[in-house]
């Protein structure tokens, strides 16, 4: 029964991913690139609902993670000739390496994910607006390093000519792949146990639990998916800017996450999808649609509206923070062995 149950509450996330990869298929080009960033803010909020949605605890620094994944995959795809005419001053192994697109996604999330464990030993000791507090100062040296040291990047330049091979295909079956890896993972034994910690940490830790442990194997894992979405982002984008993942995308993926449902996967995707063609069509709405034209910076207005109307009067998000099930799973038992009614 558990077994169905999990396949139950997987097929939701996954059809809506993958229906948005379909109709997207069907779409003018450039509606198309409104579907495919849809599927990009979705597998970087899936990424960090691994660790805020299982833990509890809020981070304000994963687009740090993003940041290094998108750099990390755009610097290893652009050849060296191109990228020392942007960035002279680049590392030699840096401005040497030239690997194809799966392999640079695969170096985006190894990158995320080890950059994750190195700030994560120290911070996941931390609990409450201490960790808040602790990964926006990561999001903010992650941006000025970025910034201001040309030896790893183009510092406060573009990064351009990154080949755009982020087609609806490798968007759909990435999101999903991260969304199977989010869900095995939450069902997993260090899910249930980070979960358990969430819920009472002194009891948890009465029980033999080491929170510090699991809460840095979730942050990990959680770092190396949103490298991934990071080395998505610069090759749908095909060029990339230290400001691009940076304050906007931070509040953008939480509020995506809030508004969704912090809890559950099918909140994060919701969430995600629902606030992607929101934000969409309020950036249009701010350059003129007929006859609304709203003023610059009402879009994000407006999205902080929503998130605080969301956590006034529905805390849980849109979704209650609850998975998606069809219907009732339940096992079969021959009737010999059900209970009788009370008559």
């Amino acid at each position: 029964m558990n077994r169905l149950r999990g396949a139950s509450e997987l097929a939701g996330p996954v059809f809506l991913l993958a229906l948005v990869a379909v109709l997207g298929s069907f779409a003018s080009r450039s509606i198309q690139v409104e579907f495919r960033s849809a599927l990009v803010s979705a597998t970087i909020v899936i990424a960090l609902y691994v660790f805020v949605g299982n833990s509890g605890v809020v981070s304000f620094g994963h687009v740090s993670f993003v940041a290094v994944g998108a750099f990390a995959a755009g610097l290893v795809s652009v050849p060296e000739a191109l990228k020392l005419s942007a960035s002279p001053e680049l590392y030699p192994f840096i401005a040497g390496a030239e690997v194809g697109n799966a392999a640079s996604l695969v170096i985006a999330a190894a990158v995320g994910g080890v950059y994750a464990f190195l700030v994560g030993v120290p911070l996941m000791r931390l609990s409450g607006l201490a960790a808040g507090i602790a990964t926006f100062a990561v999001l903010e040296i992650t941006h000025n390093v970025l910034r201001n040291w040309p030896k790893i990047g183009p510092g406060a330049k573009t990064l351009p000519l990154v080949p755009e091979t982020s087609s609806l295909l490798q968007l759909g079956v990435g999101a999903i792949a991260v969304a199977t890896i989010a869900f095995a993972y939450q069902r997993s034994r260090p899910g249930r146990l980070l979960r358990a910690a969430r819920e009472d940490s002194a009891a948890a830790q009465g029980s033999g639990v080491n929170i510090h442990r699991q809460r840095l194997l979730a942050f990990t894992l959680s770092g190396a998916l949103a490298g991934f979405g990071g080395g998505l982002l610069v090759h749908l984008l095909g060029s990339i800017t230290t400001e691009q993942v940076y304050l906007d995308l931070t509040f953008i993926t939480l509020a995506m996450l809030i508004i969704g449902g912090v809890s559950s996967l099918w909140g994060a995707v919701v969430g995600a999808l629902l606030i992607s063609g929101l934000n969409s069509l309020l950036a249009e709405a701010e350059k003129g649609i007929g006859a609304v034209d709203l003023p610059t910076g009402a879009r994000l207005v407006t999205l902080g509206t929503l998130m605080a109307l969301v956590l006034l009067f529905r805390p849980s998000g849109i979704t209650g923070g609850r998975e998606l099930t069809f219907g009732r799973v339940r096992a079969h038992v021959p009737r010999r062995f059900r209970p009788e009614r009370a008559t």
